[in-house]
Parts: structure tokens; C-alpha cells; sequence
């Protein structure tokens, strides 16, 4: 049985069922256990052994036997555990075989016995197991139930491993629908980090996977490249799901209209399918090499794929593949004027999807059924709950009478005295929190701040286009020798205080100062229409203030900082660095180019980058510099902005001051 199942393409449920997949290759081993079962005592070391047979050759016949006596000499010695193993054994047979039913009253059963033992470990299991039949009969309302409680379970007994498992399985759930996606977002994410501190890259890459399913759906092209790529990493070449990771990758790029590397990816996929035999897999990718083909209007190559893809659901008996392929061989008929194979193929399709209506029906009748019996079984086991719980009632009654009242009144001032306290202490950490909360949104976004708090790190994050904006003071160090130390600290403090209440003003985020220099960007941490114009404005503000500012040094007698400022505008990812004193940054060769716009530009001047000049040409006058050579870099186009073009808006118009 595969580790995943398909639910939007591929979504992973992982059961849980220990070494049992494995188990189809030892019939060696096999034998040889069953040579020492001749010889074994009548204890638990004979049921542990009979368990192990049962498991080495679960969906054998055979193995029901196994089990079977497993669960008469857990009995006869009182061995619960060993007994809840067989009856998970049995359930583990029939769920095999798709028999939902009788897994379910097998797993049941199990459930009971880890619940009175308080086997949490093996409770995880069941009710993940549970979750899984649930989930395979389309009930995801009660699969959920489950994987909450086998969440809770694996988190009691400390189980990391198991814990991945159910955060995956419930962000699975949650996948299936629009509606639900950040949450699934948020456990598969959960999952994700998890998986990390144990180094489980199997259950990180399928994170990765379903992470990139669901932004996929979600039309964030470059979010869900990113967690493919990440899942391509992490997961071993010869792993099942590779393929079928591949082929979305392609369907990605597919959709931005990069043809050539979609194509690349599906046909490995289709390779890497081939390689590891799953027929699924090589119908999915032919489908998408089809559908690729036809988006380009290559109709026999597409009518090739097509029907490769036919061959192999036909072969597999993999309906909805099956459906597409004949969908799409006959729309590409009629699409090159051969009307009888499109009828022919039109017809099958619609027979498909009448055959498919029947199994989702048979599916419905079979979730009914198995609904009915767990409810009959629920009504037994709360009959008998009732009962035990009667006589407790009475014992307890009778016992908290005498000793209730004689702690009531401790309690009481206990209570008292402790409410008291706690008011206090409230007090003082609600206070210490504002505090805390307060200097921390003084050095990192509101966005960053809280995710911080609230798992521990902060995620970088990819965005497409933000604007970066650099300020220096020409002749800095000239100047700063002529002060002193506590007089230059005092100018900058003063401009940057005035710096910041501008990009304040303009919706622009302050990333850092360098010495003299001022750095802040546009865009993010959340993505902004405006941020281009934004921090054009800022940067007119900015040098309207030092003309203004200068104005007093000079009525002072004092001397004229000259500032230069560069904008440019691009690709950034943006995050937090260090464990110590967080600093929020931004990296890419966005930055390193608006730092040779600053360092290139003139005092009292915005130089801009042709980029940025392409996004204003239309608001903004702008004098072409020409190609200017930027260190580490080579010749940029670069543009002087001057001032607005619109005359019902006041223009600010940029022009050299002398110091």
C-alpha cells in the first residue's frame, strides 16, 4: 500500500502502519519465524511472535490465523497489548483488501484495548487509522475527528514521528477545499518544522509537496515552485511520489506560459514514472504532455500522448485518467476535422463518467454502511459505559459527601488568597508584555513580530517586486572629522528621525542605517500597488527636508550635508537573521544595484535605474544620464528624476543645492 493517496492529484495520507509495508519481501523471513513459533512458551514472547508472522505476511489468508491466535493466548494470559496488536493486524489485512468494514470493527477493537491500557503510542495509531478509512470513503468530516484525536495522542505520549504524521494528514484534509486552504497552509507547515527537528525528510518532502499542491490551487505560481523545488531536494530519487512532483512542476510552468521547461519536467516525470514502473504516474504525465501539446496546437503529437495515456488507465483501471484521455482524443479529432473518431471517442467518455457516477454511488452505500456499524457499536459500548459510570456515581456521591464539606471553606480562602496573587501578577506581566511587544514592533514589521512570538522563527519570504531606495552623505567622513562625536551623532540622529517619519508617511518600511547611509524599501512586508510612487514621494520629502534643514546650519554658520540618493526596483527576499538582536533585512541583486544607483547619483538628486524609470515615465519627468559604469556590476542605463508631470498636482521639483 502506497504512503499517499490522490486527492488534487497527490496528497500523501500516511498511515502510520509501522514496518508492515515492507513486509511483502521477507517471505524468507517469514519461514523462519514460523520455525520458532514450534518452539516458544505459552507467554507474551509467543503472542509478540505471532504478531510478527501476521504482519510479515499481512495480506496472506494465512495470516487472519496468526492473529487469531495471537488474540486467544492474549487472553489467556491477560496480555492487552499484544492483543490490541493482533486486532490491528486484522484490520491492517482487511483495509488491504478495501473490506472499510471489517478493518473498522478490527481497528475499533484495538482502540479500546490501547485506551484501557493507556498505550498512547499505540492509540496515535488506531485513531489514524481510523481517520484513514474515513478518508478513503470521501467522509472528511469524521476523518478529521480522528486525526485530531490521533494528534492529541502522539502529542501525549511524546511521539514526535507520529505527531508529523497527524499534523500532515489533517493539513491533507484540509486541502480539499478552497475555503480551507490557509489552514492547511498552517499544519502543513506545522508539520514541516517539525519534521525538521527530527530530520525526517521523507515526511518534510511530502510537506513540501502538499505546501506546493495547495499554493498551486491557489494560483501562487512562484510559492508553489518554491516548495516543489524544496520537496525535490528532500525526497530520494527512487521515491514513488517523484513523478508525479515533477509533472507538477511542469504544470506550473505551464501555466506561466514558459512551454520549454514545462515540457522538460513532464517528460521526466514520465521517464522517472517509467523507471519505477507506476502506470498512474505515466498516464498523469502523458495527460499533461497532451494537454501541452494541444495548448501549442500540435494536434498529433497531442493525439499521441493522449492515447498513451488511455492505454495505460485502461490498463490500470484508473477512471478519471481514463475520462481525460478520451475527452482530450476527441477534442483533438474534431479539432483536425476527423468527426467520426471524435464522436467515437465523445461516446466513451460519456459511458466513463455514467460508470464513474455508479462507483461513487457503490462508495456513498459503502460510507453508510460502515457508519451503521459504528454506531451499533458505539450504542454497546456506551450501554455498558453508562452502567460502569452509575455505580461510580453512587461510590463517588456517598465518599464526596463526607469529605466535600469539610473542604469547602479551605478551598475557599485557598482560592481567595490565590486570586488575589494572580490579580497582581497579572498586572505586572500584562505590563512587562506591552513593554516587550513595544520594542519589538520598534525593530521588525507587525507581521514578522507576531509570527515570531508565535512559532519561534520567522519564514523569509519571496517577493516579486519591491523598490529599494539608498541615501549617503557626500563628503561624510571630511565632515564628521571636523565635529565632534557627540555633535555628528546628534545631525544623524536628527536627519534619520526625520528620514523615518517620512517613509512612515509613504507606507515604506526602514530596513537599516549603515553609518551614514539610510536604507528602506517599498512592497513589502506586505505587497503594495503604490509602493513605486511611495517611495518616489519619499525620496522628494526626504531631500526637502535637507534643503530646509541646511537652511538652518547655514543661518547658524554652519556647514551643508550633501545627500545622494539611488532607487531601484525588483526581486527581494526578505526575512529575519540571527537568534540574537533580530534585524530585519532583504537580500538579492535588487539591493546591490539601488546601492550603485546611490553611490553613482549626484547630490540633490534621485537617480533611478531604467527599470524604475519604465514603472514613472508616465508621471514623472525624467533626464537620461546615459550608460554609467556601476562598480561590480557594469554599464545601467540611469535617469535623473526631476519632477511630476501632472500640473493639477503640485510639482517638487528636484534641483542641486550649493553647500
Amino acid at each position: 500500500m502506497s504512503r499517499f493517496r490522490s486527492v488534487m492529484g497527490i496528497i500523501g495520507l500516511m498511515l502510520m502502519l509501522n514496518v508492515y509495508l515492507v513486509a511483502k519481501a521477507q517471505d524468507n523471513g517469514t519461514d523462519s519465524l514460523i520455525q520458532l513459533l514450534d518452539k516458544a512458551n505459552e507467554d507474551s514472547n509467543k503472542v509478540n511472535l505471532l504478531n510478527q508472522i501476521t504482519a510479515a505476511d499481512i495480506q496472506s489468508p494465512s495470516a487472519l490465523d496468526y492473529a487469531q491466535q495471537a488474540i486467544t493466548l492474549s487472553d489467556k494470559i491477560k496480555y492487552s497489548k499484544g492483543k490490541a496488536l493482533a486486532y490491528k493486524n486484522i484490520g491492517l489485512h482487511h483495509f488491504i483488501k478495501s473490506d472499510f468494514i471489517r478493518a473498522d470493527e478490527n481497528w475499533r477493537q484495538a482502540q479500546k484495548l490501547y485506551a484501557q491500557i493507556r498505550d498512547e503510542a499505540g492509540l496515535a495509531n488506531i485513531l489514524n487509522n481510523l481517520g484513514s478509512i474515513q478518508y478513503n470513503l470521501g467522509n472528511l468530516s469524521s476523518a478529521i475527528e480522528y486525526f485530531f484525536k490521533s494528534l492529541e495522542a502522539s502529542q501525549k505520549a511524546s511521539d514526535t514521528l507520529r505527531t508529523v504524521t497527524a499534523l500532515n494528514n489533517v493539513g491533507l484534509i484540509y486541502m480539499a477545499k478552497p475555503n480551507t486552504h490557509d489552514l492547511a497552509i498552517d499544519y502543513l507547515t506545522k508539520a514541516l518544522k517539525l519534521g525538521g527537528r527530527i530530520k525526517d525528510s521523507a515526511n518534510m518532502g511530502l510537506s513540501y509537496v502538499n505546501l506546493g499542491e495547495v499554493y498551486y490551487e491557489q494560483k501562487n505560481d512562484s510559492a508553489a515552485l518554491y516548495n516543489c523545488f524544496r520537496a525535490k531536494e528532500l525526497l530520494h530519487p527512487d521515491d514513488e511520489i517523484l513523478p508525479y512532483l515533477l509533472n507538477n512542476i511542469g504544470k506550473i510552468y505551464s501555466r506561466k506560459g514558459q512551454n520549454d521547461l514545462a515540457l522538460k519536467y513532464h517528460e521526466e516525470a514520465l521517464a522517472k514514472a517509467t523507471e519505477i514502473g507506476s502506470k498512474l504516474f505515466m498516464a498523469q504525465a502523458s495527460l499533461s504532455m497532451a494537454n501541452l501539446y494541444k495548448k501549442q496546437n500540435l494536434q498529433i503529437k497531442s493525439m499521441r500522448f493522449f492515447s498513451k495515456a488511455s492505454e495505460l488507465a485502461l490498463e490500470i483501471k484508473a477512471g478519471p485518467e481514463l475520462q481525460r484521455a478520451y475527452r482530450g482524443l476527441s477534442e483533438a479529432y474534431y479539432a483536425t476535422d476527423d468527426y467520426q473518431n471524435a464522436y467515437r471517442y465523445s461516446n466513451l467518455s460519456a459511458k466513463l463518467a455514467d460508470s464513474l457516477y455508479k462507483y461513487a454511488a457503490d462508495s456513498m452505500q459503502l460510507k453508510y454502511e460502515v457508519g451503521i456499524k459504528e454506531k451499533q457499536i458505539d450504542l454497546l459500548t456506551k450501554d455498558k459505559d453508562l452502567k460502569d459510570l452509575e455505580l461510580k456515581r453512587q461510590k463517588i456521591a456517598k465518599n464526596g459527601l463526607i469529605a466535600g464539606l469539610g473542604l469547602v471553606f479551605l478551598i475557599i480562602g485557598i482560592l481567595y488568597r490565590d486570586y488575589r496573587t494572580k490579580v497582581k501578577t497579572n498586572k505586572l506581566l500584562d505590563h512587562q508584555k506591552a513593554e516587550i511587544e513595544g520594542l519589538l514592533l520598534n525593530i521588525l514589521p507587525a507581521e514578522v513580530a507576531t509570527e515570531l512570538q508565535q512559532e519561534g522563527n520567522a519564514t523569509p519570504k519571496y517577493f516579486e517586486q519591491a523598490s529599494v531606495l539608498f541615501t549617503d552623505f557626500k563628503g561624510f567622513t571630511r565632515m564628521a572629522d571636523a565635529l565632534s562625536p557627540q555633535e555628528v551623532v546628534a545631525a544623524l540622529n536628527e536627519c534619520f528621525m526625520a528620514f523615518d517619519d517620512i517613509i512612515d508617511r509613504n507606507n515604506l518600511e526602514k530596513i537599516k542605517t549603515i553609518g551614514d547611509s539610510y536604507m528602506c524599501a517599498g512592497g513589502i512586508p506586505r505587497a503594495d500597488p503604490n509602493h513605486v510612487m511611495n517611495i518616489v514621494r519619499a525620496s522628494f520629502e526626504i531631500l526637502e527636508f535637507m534643503r530646509g534643514w541646511n537652511k538652518v546650519r547655514a543661518e547658524k554658520g554652519l556647514s551643508s550635508w550633501e545627500l545622494r540618493i539611488g532607487i531601484h526596483v525588483g526581486p527581494v527576499v526578505a526575512g529575519v537573521v540571527g537568534k540574537k538582536k533580530y534585524a530585519y533585512d532583504i537580500w538579492g541583486s535588487t539591493v546591490n544595484i539601488a546601492s550603485r544607483m546611490e553611490s553613482a547619483g549626484e547630490i540633490g538628486q534621485v537617480n533611478i535605474s531604467e527599470t524604475l524609470y519604465e514603472l514613472i515615465k508616465d508621471q514623472y519627468d525624467c533626464s537620461y544620464r546615459g550608460k554609467i559604469s556601476a562598480k561590480n556590476i557594469g554599464d545601467i542605463d540611469m535617469y535623473f528624476v526631476n519632477h511630476l508631470k501632472k500640473t493639477e498636482v503640485e510639482e517638487v521639483e528636484l534641483t542641486k543645492y550649493a553647500s
